[in-house]
C-alpha cells in the first residue's frame, strides 16, 4: 500500500506545481517534457522489470526500483534548470517502471481471483487518497515554500516502503537465467524518443515539412516497425504480443490507452486552466482536483466487485460513460464558470477512472497464470503509460500551436513563449495591466478549450473500444 501511495503521490503532487516550475525556469515550450520524460522511461522499463520479476522474484526488483525512484526524486529537488529537471524525471521514471507493476503483480500472487476485486479496490483507494492529498499538498508546498519540496516528500515514503518490503514480504522463488529483450527496449526507446521530439518540435522550432521533421518521423516509424518485428521473434519479448490473442486483454489494453490519455490531459491542464485562465492559486487548483479522489475510491470498489460477478464489460462501459460525461462537462466550461462546476465534474470523472482502471488491472492479472502474470500486468501498465506519454506530447503540441496562432491584444503574430511564461509566474503576472492579463488569459482559455474537446473525442473512442469485452469473469488462458 505504501509503495503504491509513493508512486501515486508523485503523479498527483506535481500537477499544481507545473505552472510555477515553468514560470521559474521560463520554459513553457518544455512543459510537456516534465511529464513525457518520466512516462517514457517508465514505459520502456515497465515490461523489462515485469519480466525480471517473473525470473528473479518480485522482492529484489521492487527494492531496486524503489531506490532508483528515491534517488531521482532527491535530484529533481535540486535541479538547476528545466533540462536537468527533465533528466532527473527520466531517472524517476526508471524506478517507477519497477515499483508500480510489481506492486500490482504481488497482489495478483497473494490473492485468488475472488479476492482480487476487493484488494485491487483497496489498492485503487490508495490512489484515490493520494489524488486527494497530492494536489492539496503540492499546492500548499508551492504557495508556502517552493515547488522543489514536492519531490522531497517522496524520499521518506520511499524509504519506509523499502524497509517494510525488505522486512515483511516473504517469497520463495528459484532464480532463472534472464533473457532480456535489449533489442526491443533499444528500438522502442529510440523510436518513441524520436516521435516525441517530432511532436514537441513540429510547427514550432521546425516546420512540419522541413527535412528535420521528415527525418524524425521517418526514423520513428522505422524504429517502431523494427520493434514490432523484434517482439514477434524474441524468446522473452519486452511486449509479449501473444497476450493480445486473449480477447479481454486486447480490448482492455486499448481502452486503457484512451483512459490514460484523458487522465494525463486533465491532471496536466486543469491546473493550468485554474492558474492561468481563472487566475487562481496552486492551492486552489489542488482543491478543485481533489474531489476526483473521493469517487475514485468508490468506483474502484464497485468495478472490482462487478468484474468478479458479471465480467469486465459492464463495469468498463459504465466507467467510460462516466468519463465521457465528465470530459464533456470540462469541454463546456468557460473562463467565468462558477467555482463549483469543476469539483462536480471531478466527482463524475473520479468514478469513471476508479471503475475502468481497476477493471483493466484485474483483467491483466486474471486472464493468465502465474508464469505470465508479471508480464501481463507489466503490459497493462506499459500501455497505460504509453497512452500518457503520447497524450502529454500530443496535447502539448496542440496547445503550443494554438497559442502561437492566436492573437493577443491585436498582435497578429500570436502569443510568445515569454508572455506565457510571464502569465504563469505570479510575480510577473502581478505587474501586468488588467487589459494585457485579460488578453493573454483569453488566448490561453481558447487553446485549452480546444484541448478539452480533443480529450472528449478520444474518450468517446475509448468507450467504443471496451464494448467487445466479455460478460464473464476473466479466467486464466495460456
Amino acid at each position: 500500500m505504501l509503495s503504491t501511495f509513493l508512486a501515486a503521490v508523485e503523479g498527483t503532487v506535481i500537477s499544481p506545481a507545473t505552472p510555477s516550475i515553468v514560470g521559474e525556469f521560463e520554459a513553457a515550450s518544455l512543459m510537456s517534457w516534465v511529464f513525457a520524460a518520466y512516462l517514457l522511461t517508465m514505459a520502456v522499463t515497465t515490461p523489462i522489470f515485469g519480466k525480471l520479476s517473473d525470473l528473479f522474484g518480485r522482492k529484489p526488483i521492487f527494492l531496486t526500483g524503489c531506490l532508483i525512484f528515491i534517488a531521482g526524486s532527491a535530484l529533481c529537488g535540486f535541479a538547476g534548470g528545466m533540462e536537468q529537471l527533465i533528466a532527473f524525471r527520466a531517472l524517476q521514471g526508471i524506478g517507477a517502471g519497477a515499483v508500480i507493476p510489481v506492486t500490482y503483480t504481488i497482489v495478483g500472487d497473494l490473492y485468488k481471483m475472488e479476492e482480487r476485486g476487493k484488494v485491487q479496490g483497496m489498492i485503487s483507494s490508495v490512489w484515490g487518497i493520494a489524488s486527494l492529498v497530492g494536489p492539496l499538498l503540492g499546492g500548499y508546498l508551492v504557495d508556502t515554500f517552493s515547488w522543489r519540496w514536492i519531490f522531497g516528500i517522496n524520499v521518506p515514503f520511499g524509504l519506509l516502503a523499502v524497509l517494510f518490503i525488505a522486512l515483511f514480504l516473504k517469497e520463495e522463488r528459484t532464480r532463472k537465467k534472464a533473457n532480456i529483450d535489449w533489442a526491443g527496449a533499444a528500438t522502442f526507446t529510440i523510436g518513441m524518443t524520436t516521435l516525441l521530439l517530432a511532436l514537441t518540435s513540429g510547427g514550432q522550432s521546425a516546420a512540419w515539412d522541413s527535412p528535420l521533421m521528415i527525418g524524425l518521423l521517418a526514423g520513428s516509424i522505422a524504429m517502431l516497425a523494427a520493434f514490432v518485428w523484434i517482439e514477434s521473434r524474441a524468446a522473452e519479448p519486452m511486449v509479449p504480443l501473444k497476450l493480445f490473442r486473449i480477447r479481454d486483454i486486447a480490448f482492455s489494453s486499448l481502452g486503457a490507452i484512451f483512459v490514460s490519455t484523458l487522465l494525463i490531459g486533465l491532471t496536466t491542464y486543469i491546473p493550468l486552466w485554474v492558474q492561468g485562465v481563472q487566475q487562481g492559486s496552486a492551492v486552489l487548483s489542488g482543491m478543485l482536483l481533489a474531489p476526483m479522489s473521493l469517487t475514485w475510491i468508490i468506483g474502484s470498489f464497485v468495478g472490482g466487485r462487478m468484474i468478479a460477478k458479471s465480467g469486465a464489460r459492464g463495469a468498463a462501459v459504465i466507467g467510460l460513460a462516466a468519463l465521457v460525461a465528465g470530459s464533456a462537462g470540462v469541454a463546456l466550461m468557460g473562463g467565468h464558470s462558477p467555482v463549483y462546476v469543476l469539483p462536480l465534474l471531478m466527482l463524475v470523472l473520479g468514478l469513471g477512472f476508479g471503475m475502468s482502471l481497476t477493471v483493466f488491472a484485474i483483467v491483466a492479472q486474471s486472464s493468465v497464470g502465474y508464469s505470465m502474470r508479471g508480464a501481463s500486468t507489466a503490459l497493462n501498465t506499459f500501455l497505460r503509460t504509453l497512452g500518457q506519454t503520447l497524450g502529454v506530447a500530443f496535447f502539448g503540441t496542440l496547445l503550443n500551436a494554438s497559442l502561437l496562432s492566436n492573437t493577443a491584444g491585436g498582435d497578429s503574430s500570436g502569443v510568445s513563449e515569454a508572455e506565457i511564461n510571464a502569465l504563469l509566474s505570479e510575480h510577473t503576472r502581478a505587474e501586468m495591466s488588467a487589459d494585457r492579463l485579460g488578453s493573454l488569459s483569453g488566448v490561453l482559455e481558447s487553446g485549452l478549450h480546444s484541448l478539452f474537446i480533443v480529450m472528449l473525442v478520444l474518450t468517446a473512442i475509448g468507450l467504443l473500444a471496451v464494448l467487445p469485452l466479455s460478460k464473464r469473469p476473466p479466467a486464466p488462458s495460456e
